[in-house]
């Protein structure tokens, strides 16, 4: 028996073809352990099981024939060998783990080097072979690139979820402890801005998981439905959510956050839950009577149901059950991308909606519509404060700007800023001194405009988008920015120097319907409440405290108890 290699033939004795066996995937052979008589390494046999092979004792009916064609000296001349092993020892996927190698042994050296990549096919580092990949969905049990890119993927979040269970003994950088940063401080050797910055840095590498316990009243009916959308208010004292029914559609509700002195967080779930067989698409807060009293929703139209867009009140998601919830109305609009809410007082109580080829901005008391057609779908939205200016990201990856106090002309006059980034937008977020806005695409790019001079000054590395609608969130006090990516990763970058501080995995294994919504705040509960990030995936609810003193409930109660 043999096979060729590179046009030469090698033969096994017969004795020795026991531990040779055909491979019907590779085409080939393959060594089942190394041969000691031989002075081989598995690694070897690998590779040769790789080139064709050629049965030269098979017959006609496809059986193997033994036909003893001895070579008495083939086992005691070993140079003919040690050359083809030096051949292949650059290359070799590594040893088995049935030869034992000496650490200077250069054959063990060479088992470190990754093995090499060989078109259709796949080398498993735990079983030290090479699969063949399985085109098409028709096989059992398929090996295929994005299933074993999965597999890997899935490896490396629970990875990362072990080191993050562990105690952090290492700073996340050389110097980084505050004790450290507080004596250069006290010297004078550090600036304020960059001390704070530091700090912030300091304690994002230091957040913790800790699962929070969503309470409700109705205790027998516990949430079993995935979480979508949660969307914070003005005061992070109330949490909108947005839950996918499993037989389709949505159900909505407030949670209420408190922060306790004895630094633990509690959650409670609003009894009033409602029900719509219609996509959410967009939510944003709306000040109608106070601060945070309405709830804007673009609903997505089915079949004979068009779209439309729902001014809640928020006091319809409470446990009192108000007799007169106050203003509820509903706008019909056909499918709205996006949303959001004017709280400029040259255009109270009006909100806009980005639809595909036109923005629409509406008098949420009088009904009165202004209309501005556009080339393109507008998929996000935000207004300005200081004045009424309305800044739109569309699927071309334009950006630009209206100011509500022209009047709609033809062409394109009326835009304001203009600049382009290379994909459809996701997100536009303006900070609060109105002159930088940041945009996020469907490229996984995330730039920081200065709209001045319509030039991009900033640049976030790292966010995985290629084509979900994914939210930015920033926190300016903290100086921080915070975004979800499709591979279920929650990136925090540092907003002023666009490093990338903290990549935090899912609870959950990844996937398009359990991509997470997360909300950061300085003070999650209100005034009294605790900084940190929420998170909220699948079917539970996470919090990431900002400081280390945090207490789950149940640890604050046995303190009390002390």
């Amino acid at each position: 028996m043999g096979f060729a290699l590179f046009g030469a033939c090698v033969h096994f004795d017969a004795e020795l073809c026991d531990r040779v066996c055909l491979d019907p995937f590779l085409g080939g052979f393959y060594m089942i352990g190394a041969v000691p008589e031989l002075q081989l390494p598995n690694k070897y046999f690998v590779h040769l099981g790789m080139m064709k092979g050629t049965w030269r004792d098979r017959g006609s009916d496809g059986r193997r024939h033994h036909h003893h064609h001895h070579h008495p000296g083939w086992q005691r001349d070993y140079s003919s060998h040690r050359s083809h092993e030096q051949r292949y020892e650059n290359s070799s996927p590594g040893t088995s783990h049935n030869v034992p190698s000496s650490p200077a042994d250069p054959r063990s050296l060479a088992s470190s080097s990754p093995a090499p990549d060989l078109p259709g096919f796949y080398f498993d580092p735990e079983k030290n072979r090479y699969f063949r990949l399985l085109p098409g969905h028709n096989n059992c049990n398929p090996l295929t690139r994005e299933g074993l890119q999965k597999k890997e993927q899935e490896g490396r979040r629970v990875r990362l979820l072990e080191e993050d269970e562990k105690p952090r003994k290492k700073s996340p950088r050389v110097g980084l402890n505050s004790t450290l940063l507080f004596q250069k401080r006290h010297l004078g050797l550090m600036r304020e801005s960059s001390y704070c910055r530091l700090i912030h840095e300091l304690k994002v590498s230091s957040m913790k998981r800790h699962k929070l316990e969503v309470q409700s009243s109705d205790s027998s009916s516990p949430n079993t439905d995935n979480f979508k959308l949660i969307v914070a208010d003005s005061a992070c004292e109330r949490v909108f959510t947005v839950n996918d029914v499993e037989h389709g559609g949505c159900k909505y509700g407030i949670m209420n956050f408190r922060g306790c002195s004895e630094g633990s967080l509690s959650v409670e779930m609003c009894d009033n839950l409602y029900f719509t067989n219609r996509k959410v698409n967009s939510i944003c807060w709306a000040s109608v009577t106070h601060s945070d009293s309405h709830v804007l929703l673009c609903l997505v139209g089915i079949a004979q149901t068009p779209g439309c867009v729902s001014l809640l009140p928020a006091s319809l998601f409470s446990n009192s059950n108000p007799d007169q919830p106050g203003m509820l109305c509903s706008f019909k609009i056909s499918t709205a991308w996006s949303c959001a809410w004017c709280l400029n007082p040259q255009a109270d109580k009006n909100f806009s909606t980005g639809l595909s080829r036109r923005v629409i901005v509406t008098d949420a008391v009088t009904g009165r519509r202004q209309t501005y057609g556009i080339s393109s779908d507008v998929l996000a939205q935000q207004f300005a404060l200081r004045a009424p200016v309305l800044y739109n990201g569309c699927r071309s990856g334009e950006i630009f700007s209206i100011d509500l106090r022209q009047r709609a002309r033809r062409g394109n006059g009326w835009k304001g800023s203009r600049f382009y980034q290379e994909s459809a937008i996701t997100s536009v977020r303006i900070l609060h001194d109105e002159n930088y806005l940041l945009a996020a695409d469907m490229l996984g790019k995330i730039k920081l405009w200065d709209l001045r001079m319509s030039k991009a000054v900033q640049q976030y590395e790292g966010h995985h988008n290629e084509h979900a609608y994914l939210p930015l969130h920033v926190n300016e006090p903290e100086g921080l920015l915070l975004a979800v990516g499709q591979d279920c990763y929650t990136r925090m970058w540092s907003l002023g120097d666009g490093r990338l501080l903290r990549t935090i995995p899912s609870p959950h294994p990844a996937g398009k319907d359990s991509i997470p919504s997360v909300v950061f705040s300085s003070q999650l509960g209100g005034r009294r409440g605790l900084p940190g990030l929420l998170m909220a995936v699948c079917q539970d609810l996470y919090y990431f405290p900002y400081n280390s003193d945090y207490q789950d409930g149940s640890l604050s109660a046995e303190s009390k108890r002390d």
